[in-house]
């Protein structure tokens, strides 16, 4: 059984919908997300943690006031510091893969702060950085081993630019190995709701799938999921230090110029990385980008051009032509792993 909680009235119900689907409220008939009730117990607990450590933090605060007021010391080793956004030692202890942590107002304030002292407006969806459903998982799978799965993924843009609602793909001329990664790839989409519908023909090695209508999916097929991908992978390299993370950012300049950033992280103590994620042709833009990046004031190494499409060959050739970073799958954890000292 499965369970929503409608974001507008508070109302929970049990559902017998499958999960990531949306049902109306049965209250309001606002869509709400369907929950898997051990995974929304889960969530509620770490919450219910986290406030249960926010409140002793704010308790021993009092007690230390109290104390000064009565001119009186704190003990060296009851003395607790108050609580700072998102340090290091508290990330280390959380699963950046599936927490809701990081889609808070307070985790965006020092992005936005960056972004107010330039003069530049920045407007944040919160929720862009929740990764407590299946968007960055699938991510990861697919970018992983985009050599092998990257056809699927054309399939499905494909099959949606069309209006098609099904597809098939053939497996008879793949090695064995790559045939049984594909299969376990689809039915674990399929598990997670990617896909309406899927069927193995074994015997003819034909895979049978049914693409999703809702919009979140469509678009994460249309190239959401690359931009999940490099987020995981970036806050990964930066998981030992303090930062502010944002996805799909819509920064408005002065003069009211409007760009989106894909994503964009703050380390404690560094200027930003900006990334921009590229499943097809970019070649149009990089005179935008090139002016972009001066307007933000960010060094080459820190504005990244993340591109499916280049070899490794060809992302350091473009490097050494203009004052950006192009970077690929293959490539982008190393550089990563460079900026955060790791």
């Amino acid at each position: 059984m499965a369970l929503y909680r409608c974001a507008k009235c508070g109302y929970i119900a049990e559902t017998g919908s499958p999960v990531g689907q949306k049902d109306p409220c049965l209250r309001c008939g606002t869509p709400s997300t369907v929950y898997g009730t051990v995974f929304y117990a889960q969530q509620l607990i770490e919450r219910y943690l986290n406030a249960l450590k926010e409140i002793k933090a704010l308790k021993l605060q009092v007690e230390e006031l109290e104390a000064e007021v009565n001119g009186e010391a704190t003990p060296v080793a009851d003395a607790v510091p108050s609580p700072a956004p998102a340090p290091a030692a508290d990330l280390a202890d959380v699963d950046l893969h599936n927490t809701s942590v990081l889609a808070t107002a307070e985790q965006h304030a020092p992005l936005e702060k960056w972004f107010a002292s330039r003069h530049i407006n920045a407007r944040f969806d919160f929720s862009r950085v929740d990764t407590t459903g299946f968007f960055d998982d699938a991510a990861h799978l697919l970018g992983e081993n985009f050599a092998l799965f990257g056809e699927l993924i054309e399939r499905v843009r494909y099959a949606y630019r069309k209006g098609h609602t099904t597809l098939h793909l053939e497996l008879a001329n793949l090695a064995q190995k790559d045939v049984q990664a594909i299969t376990h790839l689809c039915r674990q989409l399929y598990s997670h709701t990617f896909f309406a519908r899927y069927i193995y023909q074994k015997p003819e090695k034909i895979v049978r799938l049914n693409v999703q209508s809702t919009p979140a999916v469509r678009q994460f097929f249309e190239g959401g999921w690359l931009e999940w991908f490099v987020f995981g992978q970036t806050i990964d390299a930066f998981k030992q230090r303090r930062f502010s993370c944002a996805r799909g950012v819509q920064v408005v300049f002065p003069n009211e110029d409007l760009h989106e950033l894909d994503v964009v992280l703050l380390p404690d103590g560094q200027a930003p990385l900006c990334i921009e994620c590229k499943s097809g042709e970019f070649r149009r833009d990089i005179d935008k980008y090139l002016r972009l990046r001066k307007r933000l004031g960010l060094e080459r190494q820190r504005f990244i051009l993340c591109s499916t499409d280049l070899t490794d060959e060809q992302a350091a050739g473009l490097s050494a032509m203009y004052e950006l970073t192009f970077v690929n799958l293959g490539t982008l954890p190393k550089h990563l792993a460079s900026l955060s000292g790791a």
